[in-house]
């Protein structure tokens, strides 16, 4: 059954920007090369501390197989990864497996 990461991260004050910009530019397009699938990626409104993002995945082997491309992969552990401190409370990092209930239009 198909299902969704909820990625919830705390961007350092004054970083938004430039963190948004990282994932547009740079996380979410080598990502998506790599074969995830973003559905969303979102800040907060009113807390410019939020960033949220979405992720689907069809089964837990699919996400095993996509985590070991993007993360084990050379160019995220010596250009990406680093980097993701610079940016974001990583100990503040909250991550929610999700599945859409029955009428969910995200099925």
């Amino acid at each position: 059954m198909a299902f969704y990461e909820l990625r919830q991260y705390k961007v350092w004050p004054g970083k938004m920007d430039e963190w948004i910009e990282i994932m547009e530019r740079e996380i979410i397009p080598f990502q998506i090369s790599k074969g995830m699938v973003i559905t969303g990626s979102y800040r907060g409104e009113e807390d410019d501390s939020v960033y949220i993002w979405l992720r689907r995945f069809e089964n837990e082997a699919q996400r095993e197989e996509l985590y070991a491309a993007v993360y084990e992969s050379d160019h995220w552990k010596n250009e990406i990864g680093p980097r993701v401190s610079d940016y974001l409370d990583r100990d503040a990092l909250v991550v929610t497996r999700i599945v859409p209930t029955p009428k969910s239009t995200a099925q």
